[in-house]
């Protein structure tokens, strides 16, 4: 969005490229891939390099030269090859892909400013019974209806710049105690920055974004360093709710047909069960639970 940051840096793909091979080579043992592991003492964690490029069918110093960064004129199928071998996931894969060959993912221009439908807007002001909201680029928040103001926050109230996921897991220590499982849903936010990161690697808006919460956060630091991506589209999440408490949520996030780069994502309970009562009575409550679980937070903060 036009508001935030943009340090005018951008991530350096090829050290990108290198260190997602090293860390996905460093996590095999060689049983994990049935080749004999010789002498008690490895002097490097995982799989050798050229054990690796056996088992791609590659040779050592094709496979180092990608390892260093030097992706230009990979096939298609040496990537495959390497990612059979890597044992990676399909995530993993075509982060690879976007790493390795860039030129071949073009996608839309990374400083365009992002926009919700009024129709998108509409539907979630419709959807009065479950929070919902639209995530963009970044982990940027764009959009979202009254019930996600009550359980999450009211966004409204923040700087555009902040209406985001990374910076409120992050940053605000008021979502650290919202969430039950804090971890899991920064590795999460963390996954998704890392893809996109392999897809825009000239984003500069998102580079200030990892730049700033790799200074303010050692947490994100921790995990960004593993370079682990993956993407969920479903779950649960348990959170402990300033007004009613525990609250045990599925969440369901679905592209928006005509911008991939959007998502809108639903939570609802199980019907029934006391988060079901909770949910009911956060919307019979209206912006009095907004206004009530904001400054409950702000008390905590």
């Amino acid at each position: 969005m036009d508001e935030q940051r943009d340090s005018g840096a951008t991530l350096d793909r090829r050290a990108e490229l290198s260190e997602f091979l090293r860390t996905r080579r460093a996590r095999l043992k060689p049983q994990d891939v049935g080749l004999p592991e010789f002498g008690r003492h490895r002097r490097v964690p995982g799989l050798r390099r050229e054990e690796l490029a056996q088992l791609a069918g590659v040779s050592v110093a094709y496979y180092t030269r990608l390892e260093q960064g030097n992706g230009r004129n990979v096939s298609a199928e040496v990537l495959d090859a390497i990612a059979r071998a890597l044992r990676l996931t399909d995530a993993e894969h075509a982060h690879l892909t976007h790493l390795a060959k860039p030129k071949q993912h073009k996608k839309k221009p990374a400083s365009r400013t992002q926009q919700v439908r009024p129709s998108l807007k509409q539907l979630l002001d419709t959807m009065d019974a479950v929070p919902a909201y639209v995530v963009g680029r970044r982990s940027d928040i764009l959009a979202w209806n009254r019930m996600a103001a009550a359980v999450f926050g009211d966004w409204a109230e923040l700087p555009v710049a902040e209406r985001n996921w990374a910076r409120l897991a992050f940053l605000r220590p008021e979502y650290r105690e919202l969430f039950v499982g804090w971890e899991q849903k920064a590795i999460d936010i963390v996954c998704l920055l890392r893809m996109e990161a392999g897809c825009y690697p000239d984003d500069t808006r998102l580079s200030a974004l990892v730049g700033e919460l790799s200074v303010k956060s050692e947490d994100f630091r921790r995990l960004w360093a593993t370079h682990d991506v993956k993407e969920k589209t479903y779950g649960v999440k348990e959170l402990r709710h300033p007004l009613v408490g525990e609250l045990l949520l599925r969440y369901e996030s679905f592209r928006i047909a005509d911008d991939g780069e959007q998502s809108l994502v639903a939570y609802h309970a199980d019907p029934g069960t006391p988060s079901a009562e909770a949910l009911r009575l956060l919307a019979s409550w209206g912006t009095d639970a907004t206004r009530a679980g904001q400054d409950s937070a702000n008390r905590r903060g």
